[in-house]
């Protein structure tokens, strides 16, 4: 049972997506790294099939010992819903979700959706903000419509690819480009194309992830990243520098070889540190992200200075993510920067609350 003390931290993981395994490898460093003395902590998990189940396994770790949670959680376990978990939130239990959920059917607003009309606290970006930064073609039309510097691109829904508009793409944006779904993370079914037979196998590529597909310039410049953190008053990190161990930084740098070396601040003048810092505030903004987000840029240095990649509104948490790693490197540890996500998804609760009711 709950102790009224005590908030209760629902941590939520797994889901239907192509990143699921991302998501539980992340949940588990989180679940290690929560304070027990302040939280009450449940792990639900869900199923690629879509499942709800409380993780026991993933709990009675955590009893024995935080230290034993991990590296990768299981999904499966005691069938459960959500309603019943966050019944006591209306009994005057403080109860806070923290989604973990990689990609869509998480990371798009649809869960966001659902807590907010459940009436929960959670972490992170609301529907509207979690659904536009999901979605890479809306987000670069907001992105256009404010002046934001950012790489060029063409974005075709899946019964506009064919031979013609992917000529258009390359006559518009020349070649090497990238092909990306438009939602998804974690670089999942991101392809270089070099010529106009590689650009239609990665076109195929992504539509076996998405409808929508974006097609970008490859920029030659350095990989840039800004950890956000806040609500109405966010905050920038120290900015991080990514060098790809593969051609790009692709699934495998990311989450399986650890090939991509991690430069921690990086290694940019103070004139470019505000600048980049005030860009990535500019971004999270617009974008109407919340509590968390991490934005990526490429600089080109003699060019046209800092392009905004995309933003991520659930970055991962694993040992090796950027998100924690640019918050250490600013003064704010691992633990309480779990401490302050949570602190904000109750502030943006109640002033949420306040507003909706009047």
């Amino acid at each position: 049972m709950t102790t009224q003390s005590k908030t209760h931290v629902i941590v939520l993981f797994g889901g239907e997506s192509a990143e699921h395994d991302v998501s539980c490898v992340t949940a588990a460093h989180v679940l290690r790294a929560l304070d027990t003395n302040k939280y009450d902590i449940t792990a639900v998990g869900i199923t690629r099939e879509g499942k709800w189940n409380l993780a026991t396994q993933a709990m009675n770790d955590l009893q024995r010992g935080q230290e034993h949670v991990g590296p990768k959680l299981d999904t499966t376990g005691e069938p459960t819903s959500i309603s019943v978990l966050v019944g006591q939130a209306r009994q005057g239990a403080q109860t806070v979700v923290f989604p973990l959920l990689h990609g869509p059917l998480g990371e798009d607003g649809t869960v966001q959706g659902l807590l907010e009309l459940a009436n929960i606290a959670f972490v992170g970006t609301g529907v509207l903000g979690s659904a536009v930064a999901m979605d890479k073609s809306v987000a670069k039309q907001v992105l256009h419509a404010n002046a934001i510097p950012q790489p060029n691109y063409v974005s075709l829904r899946e019964s506009h690819v064919n031979d013609a508009s992917l000529k258009h793409a390359i006559d518009t944006l020349g070649l090497p480009v990238f092909v990306k779904p438009a939602n998804m993370g974690s670089s999942v079914g991101v392809s270089k194309a070099k010529n106009a037979h590689e650009l239609k196998v990665a076109a195929e590529h992504a539509l076996q992830y998405d409808e929508w597909i974006v097609i970008e310039e490859a920029i030659v410049g350095r990989e840039i990243e800004v950890a956000v953190l806040g609500n109405n008053e966010a905050r920038a990190s120290l900015p991080g520098e990514i060098i790809p161990g593969n051609e790009f930084y692709d699934y495998d740098d990311k989450y399986v070889t650890d090939g991509a070396k991690l430069l921690v601040p990086a290694d940019l003048t103070s004139d470019e540190v505000a600048a980049v810092q005030q860009l990535a505030l500019v971004i999270f903004h617009t974008l109407r992200a919340e509590g968390m987000a991490r934005v990526d840029f490429f600089y080109e240095q003699n060019g046209r200075g800092f392009l905004c990649n995309e933003i991520n509104t659930i970055p991962g948490f694993t040992p090796i993510s950027m998100y924690p790693k640019l918050w250490q490197a600013s003064g704010l540890s691992y633990s309480e920067l779990l401490d302050e996500l949570i602190d904000l998804a109750i502030e943006r609760h109640a002033r949420r609350r306040r507003n909706t009711r009047r």
